[in-house]
């Protein structure tokens, strides 16, 4: 599988944010959007917000090459092993990185009203300034962060089909992000988190 590396850097403080825009051609980025749609276990996960539970507004399913479970938002998920395709993906993002990923968190917005609150990927398992390979698939959304100190720091980047976002360093301690809903018509989008679970 063929990947283009052409980046740019997201300068931003306290953060490590590089975006791949075109890490995937058109015809690869189709491919795996309808493969993933119609392959991957997506389920509807259930979270408790104030004393409330509440349907999570998007759909996921894990993934990983070993067992280990993952926890967040009050769930406690237990991965499927990777598909060949997931395999490949984790491969040439660890070799990018040169981080080993383990798991791969995969979430399904459906149209605009499926969303992601505001939430930082800091959850233990993932230990210390963690590495996040994020890759999107499907209608471009906005991808939104800020600060988490200083609230006159914020960015808002268009995740465009078949691109690639890196976040490393201290940005999951210093930044929030979140994937806010549209009332725009649009279609579905798929994103691949690949992580490392300790």
């Amino acid at each position: 599988m063929k990947t283009n590396k052409n980046h740019n850097i997201i300068t931003l403080q306290d953060a490590d944010l590089s975006y791949y825009p075109k890490y995937l051609n058109q015809e690869k980025a189709n491919y795996l959007y309808n493969i993933f749609l119609k392959d991957l276990a997506w389920e509807q996960h259930y979270i408790k917000l104030f004393g409330k539970t509440i349907a999570q507004p998007r759909l996921s399913a894990l993934y990983a090459s070993n067992t280990r479970t993952y926890k967040y938002s009050g769930l406690q998920l237990s991965p499927k092993a990777y598909t060949e395709e997931l395999k490949q993906l984790n491969e040439l993002v660890s070799e990018l990185t040169g981080h080993e990923f383990t798991h791969c968190l995969t979430n399904l917005y459906r149209d605009g009203n499926d969303s992601m609150g505001w939430h930082a990927d800091n959850e233990k398992e993932l230990g210390n300034e963690p590495t996040i390979a994020s890759l999107s698939l499907g209608m471009e959304r906005n991808f939104q962060l800020k600060h988490k100190i200083n609230p006159d720091l914020k960015h808002t980047l268009k995740l465009e089909h078949g691109s690639l976002l890196i976040m490393k360093g201290s940005t999951q301690e210093f930044w929030k992000h979140q994937l806010p809903k549209t009332k725009k018509a649009i279609g579905s989008r798929i994103n691949l988190t690949f992580r490392t679970i300790f």
